[in-house]
């Protein structure tokens, strides 16, 4: 009965300030049940996740692929390695506004490669940073020295969630190593139960994730935008 209330209390809320839209992620399915008997619309989608067994070694992790995919993996981890690349995790109080320039640099210039509006700024990246720094692990890939690429992902106790990446230089294989490998391997290390790698792309089962499904629940103020929305 409460979640009831606050879901009317949010709605009239939403109308009281003329928002154009409502949005809650990553419901429960009885949530998301819930909130769709209050009028906003349901939505089921698949997120890719990986999840640890207790292995003790990203090589253990392989050995439970059959003999073609661990080959693909290990030809896009060699050609990474094979380019000078080598990567650095860093977390917490240790990112500096530095790192976060960088990784601002390469999220804007990938987004803008793939005819996207970044819509997240360098104010943006040093605020979380400083305001939720227990919460931010950056991947950044170096060669010779120097850094070229890098990945945001957000981490719980035993959850690590990417998020962003960019790069300033393209190698083969250097997204799969930056965004999920790397990702893969501080959960091994750090104990972690899971890495969710996002949602789209089926070749991410290749490299060793999983569908999940997950619910979200939505709320259009305009009519016609919310019936579009709906028949699609």
């Amino acid at each position: 009965q409460d979640q009831l209330h606050l879901i009317d209390a949010a709605l009239a809320l939403a109308r009281e300030l003329r928002a154009s839209s409502l949005h809650c992620l990553f419901a429960a399915p009885e949530q998301a049940q819930r909130l769709c008997a209050r009028g906003m619309l349901a939505r089921t989608t698949v997120q890719f996740h990986w999840t640890n067994r207790g292995y003790a070694s990203f090589e253990e992790f392989l050995a439970s692929f059959n003999h073609d995919k661990r080959k693909k993996v290990k030809q896009e981890r060699r050609k990474v390695r094979d380019a000078g690349i080598t990567f650095r995790w860093i977390e917490g109080d240790e990112i500096a506004e530095h790192d976060w320039a960088f990784f601002n640099r390469c999220y804007r210039k990938t987004y803008r490669e793939h005819h996207s509006s970044p819509y997240l700024n360098l104010e943006f990246f040093c605020r979380i940073g400083r305001e939720l720094p227990h919460y931010m692990v950056l991947v950044v890939a170096e060669r010779d020295g120097r850094p070229v690429a890098a990945s945001l992902n957000v981490r719980s106790d035993q959850r690590l969630c990417g998020r962003y990446w960019g790069a300033l230089e393209y190698h083969p294989a250097l997204h799969f190593e930056t965004c999920y490998y790397q990702g893969i391997e501080y959960c091994i290390a750090r104990g972690l139960d899971a890495f969710e790698g996002g949602s789209r792309g089926e070749h991410k089962l290749a490299r060793g994730l999983t569908p999940v499904e997950t619910c979200s629940a939505h709320w259009l103020a305009h009519p016609g935008f919310a019936q579009a929305i709906e028949d699609y």
